[in-house]
């Protein structure tokens, strides 16, 4: 018996973690958002004038009929934010985030909903398949975000940059009948001291 439980347990896990043939369509289909938005059209038509300050790269489930927060996504317990690997976001410059310094780098972004509040999480252990292996000691940031309630229904699960006054942006995340959003500002970099030679 214990040895039928085990095989069991190993097809399941392997099903689990079966590579996805190229040629196949997911079911999640992976995405990618820019601060600025649009930064890669802005660069193709000479409108960039820097380098960008952030992006995230995400898995995007689709609704489909279910009961999302507190349905699929468990309150209480920690969520890839979004689908297949864990979402990953890429800071080109430092920035501030609830006041905390986020030195300039990649990411793996998760979260911790409850019915009223959600806790972000950046953590320094990248490439994760969902979260699996999620590790706490690698935090580098938790930080308590408000949600709010959508007027429409988003059916794909949706992360972007919102530009706002003072260096600053929102990362606004859609899914179902919610709207979570993570306030940001970039540092400026210091100018350069020069000495003048006699």
């Amino acid at each position: 018996m214990k040895f039928l439980l085990l095989s069991i347990s190993l097809l399941v896990n392997f099903c689990m973690f079966a590579q996805q043939k190229p040629t196949d369509l997911d079911k999640s289909p992976m995405d990618m958002s820019y601060w600025p938005a649009n930064y890669p059209i802005l660069k193709l038509s000479g409108k960039a004038k820097d380098a960008p300050i952030a992006r995230v790269i995400y898995g995007r489930p689709l609704k489909s009929g279910r009961d999302i927060f507190g349905g699929i996504i468990k309150y209480n317990e920690i969520w890839r934010l979004g689908a297949n690997e864990a979402s990953e976001v890429e800071f080109f410059k430092n920035i501030r985030i609830d006041g905390k310094l986020v030195p300039k780098g990649r990411y793996t972004l998760y979260c911790v909903p409850t019915e009223d509040k959600w806790t972000m999480i950046l953590n320094k252990d990248n490439f994760c398949w969902g979260n699996f292996n999620y590790d706490a000691k690698k935090d580098l940031l938790r930080t308590e975000i408000d949600i709010a309630r959508n007027n429409e229904t988003v059916e794909a699960f949706t992360i972007y940059f919102e530009e706002t006054k003072n260096n600053g942006a929102q990362m606004i995340i859609l899914w179902d009948d919610l709207k979570a959003i993570l306030p940001m500002t970039f540092i400026e970099d210091a100018p350069v001291k020069t000495t003048k030679k006699n």
